[in-house]
């Protein structure tokens, strides 16, 4: 997956890659059959279906990258549960568009799952885990941190605090209360659902508008309304938000970017009488 570059007024965005992995179609899904899903999303032998891994890349009055990936913490066997495919790494994607980690001024975190926050740390060869960003602030909405220490039954699985736990410890994080502007031109945008303070980024300049949505609508094939993961903690906060997204979307021709396509990173929903429906940019 090769970087995507757009510009909205006077901020360049790229569609970066830190590979793709897999998980379970069902899941991925939600209420929606199989004999549905598998139509546009088919599984391998283990009902897995192939994820990218696409975080966003902003340049304007700071260099900031939004989600930074699963990394290469994981183990061989949560790896191989997972289908890990890292050809394509966060850091040669970074490389591709002239950059290193060292370049990133700001982490930005829609929400801190082990596959959006993985790659906000890295483990060196002394075993340690540190910040893969050394000149970042990285930036983290306070509930969802607080959910992410307090993890329970239902999300458990979701978080590894090595992801982010060193990042406190390095006084590298700040932590938001509620949707604010990161910086000139990009503001999160509570839409809870998927977990109780997952965000997206809004991303505005010149008249022109492009949305970074996270696990909001993950993939092309969770555009329909109904269309939501399992995963979502709740599903009918998702539901809400999705509507009104995908109509304001829709009628001011925002440009979208998805975060677990495997192989379409950005587009457009357009009204089609009753319903809406996605354009590939």
């Amino acid at each position: 997956m090769s970087a995507a570059t757009n510009t909205v007024g006077d901020l360049e965005l790229v569609s970066l890659s830190d590979g793709q992995f897999a998980l379970d179609g069902g899941a991925m899904f939600g209420v929606v059959p199989k004999a549905l899903w598998s139509r546009v999303a088919p599984a391998d032998d283990r009902n897995r279906i192939r994820l990218g891994i696409r975080p966003l890349l902003v340049r304007g009055a700071h260099t900031l990258l939004i989600d930074a990936g699963i990394g290469d913490k994981l183990d061989p066997k949560s790896a191989a549960i997972f289908a890990v495919d890292r050809a394509m790494s966060l850091d040669r994607s970074l490389a591709a568009a002239g950059l290193t980690a060292a370049d990133i001024d700001i982490v930005l975190a829609t929400h801190l799952h082990f596959d959006h926050a993985g790659g906000f740390t890295v483990r060196g060869a002394d075993g340690i885990v540190r910040p893969r960003f050394p000149n970042a602030r990285y930036i983290v909405r306070r509930g969802e941190w607080e959910d992410a220490q307090h993890p329970h039954e239902r999300n458990r699985a979701s978080y590894s605090a090595s992801d982010f736990a060193s990042i406190a410890t390095a006084g590298q994080l700040t932590l938001v209360d509620d949707d604010a502007e990161i910086m000139p031109g990009v503001r999160t945008v509570r839409t809870g659902g998927h977990t109780a303070h997952h965000q997206l980024v809004r991303i505005e300049s010149r008249g022109q508008t492009a949305v970074f949505m996270a696990d909001l609508i993950p993939t092309t094939a969770h555009a329909p309304l109904a269309w939501i993961m399992g995963y979502d903690l709740y599903p009918m906060e998702t539901l809400a938000f999705k509507r009104s997204f995908l109509a304001e979307a829709a009628a001011h021709e925002y440009l979208v970017y998805f975060e677990h396509d495997p192989a379409c990173a950005m587009g457009y929903f357009r009204r089609s009488g009753d319903s809406v429906l996605f354009e590939r940019a």
